[in-house]
């Protein structure tokens, strides 16, 4: 069976899920389209992927980065703190991946759900991701309006994503479960050292980030995930290209630090978990 259809097949499988963003209304599939009681019709790519979105919206995630990207997570940059959010993970998990970039962090947590979405606003991010052989579906669409209906989830992943706290709570079934990653101070510090040494940027702080968080979810359980992720040169030039961390500093500190790799970088993260 083609991927479009093994993607339509599964859409159709889930049930209520799906909803227009254009007026709200529920959307099933029809042959290989979603489609709405009002006439609103988005069709799924020869992956299975769909956008939702009416005009494209530019980033600077580009093809070239986000294979650097894949590359490095495929080697095990993410797994480690991975496991722990698969750990978190309900039975008959429903997931939704928030700002998923190229999809391989969905892709590793569906294995252990009954439905993992993810979504991004960067259309060539969904490309990527549709390459992709898990069961996963794909879709390009806003954070501030996601185009799912109240309750089709009972997971919302966030890793290093903006939290739109109000449509994560339309979206999760009560009861539903919050699983957030975010950097700490010790994340990618060899590389804010070597890029940024005597300015602001050598340093980071998540504190606005994890108090917001705090403020709506006081209960939160906070688990602190520390490694070192060892980096062959060709895996540290992809760490280079990925992270937006390197892509404003001097061009002669990044010449310099390209020229001498770094044999591992640490990894320092927060995993944030509440049930709402």
């Amino acid at each position: 069976m083609r991927k479009i259809n093994t993607k339509a097949a599964a859409i159709d499988a889930a049930g209520r899920l799906f909803a227009c963003p254009v007026c709200g209304a529920n959307l099933y599939i029809g042959d290989t389209s979603l489609r709405c009681g009002n006439g609103h019709v988005y069709d799924l790519n020869k992956k299975g992927t769909v956008n939702f979105l009416n005009t494209p919206v530019k980033t600077e995630y580009d093809e070239e980065m986000l294979a650097a990207r894949r590359r490095v997570l495929q080697a095990g940059f993410f797994t480690p703190f991975l496991e722990q959010m698969q750990a978190q993970l309900p039975e008959h998990a429903r997931l939704l991946d928030i700002g998923c970039g190229e999809g391989t962090p969905t892709d590793m947590l569906a294995a252990k759900t009954d439905l993992a979405v993810g979504f991004d606003i960067s259309a060539p991010a969904i490309k990527l991701a549709g390459a992709l052989p898990g069961p996963a579906i794909f879709c390009v669409a806003d954070l501030a309006r996601l185009p799912f209906v109240e309750n089709s989830f009972n997971v919302i992943a966030d890793i290093f994503s903006p939290g739109a706290y109000a449509e994560f709570e339309r979206v999760l079934a009560p009861g539903g479960r919050i699983l957030k990653i975010i950097p700490n101070s010790g994340y990618l510090h060899e590389l804010r050292e070597a890029l940024y040494a005597g300015t602001d940027k050598a340093t980071y702080s998540n504190d606005r980030v994890k108090q917001h968080f705090l403020e709506r979810y006081p209960d939160a359980q906070i688990q602190p995930i520390t490694y070192d992720f060892a980096c062959s040169p060709d895996l540290f030039a992809d760490l280079m290209r990925m992270t937006p961390l390197s892509w404003q500093a001097p061009a002669a500190k990044r010449e310099a630090l390209l020229a001498n790799p770094l044999p591992s970088i640490q990894v320092d993260v927060e995993l944030l978990t509440v049930n709402v």
